[in-house]
C-alpha cells in the first residue's frame, strides 16, 4: 500500500499531510509513531476507572494527533468524545466510543498495511 493509498483508507488528505511534514519519509515516521501513542487506550481505561479528568486529557491527545497526521475519520470521532469529556464529565455515549473503536481500528491495520 502506497501513502497515499493509505490515506485514502484513512479519510485524509495525503497532500494536506505532506505540506505539513514535508516528506513520505517524516509520514511514514510519525505514522509509526502514532500506532506505539497509548492515548487510545488510555481514554478507556481512564473512563473504567471514572477518571474523567484523565479520559479527557488523553481524548484531547488522540484528537490532536489525528489532526496533525491527518487522520480525519479518527479525528471526528476523537473531537466527539474529547468534547463529551470537556467538563470533567462522562458524557460519551456507547455510540460514540463504538465509533471511536472502529475508526481506530481501521486507522491502525490502514498505517499496519504500508
Amino acid at each position: 500500500m502506497t501513502l497515499e493509498e493509505c490515506y485514502k483508507a484513512l479519510g485524509g488528505s495525503y497532500t494536506d499531510v505532506l505540506s505539513r511534514l514535508m516528506n513520505d519519509k517524516m509520514i511514514t515516521k510519525y505514522l509509526g509513531k502514532f500506532t506505539e501513542d497509548t492515548s487510545y487506550n488510555d481514554i478507556f481505561t481512564a473512563l473504567e476507572a471514572k477518571d474523567y479528568e484523565t479520559a479527557f486529557r488523553a481524548a484531547h491527545t488522540l484528537k490532536g494527533l489525528c489532526l496533525n497526521l491527518g487522520l480525519d475519520k479518527l479525528y471526528k470521532s476523537a473531537y466527539e468524545v474529547t468534547e463529551a469529556l470537556r467538563n470533567k464529565t462522562d458524557e460519551t455515549t456507547a455510540d460514540m466510543l463504538e465509533e471511536l473503536k472502529a475508526n481506530y481500528e481501521s486507522s491502525v491495520l490502514a498505517i499496519k498495511q504500508l
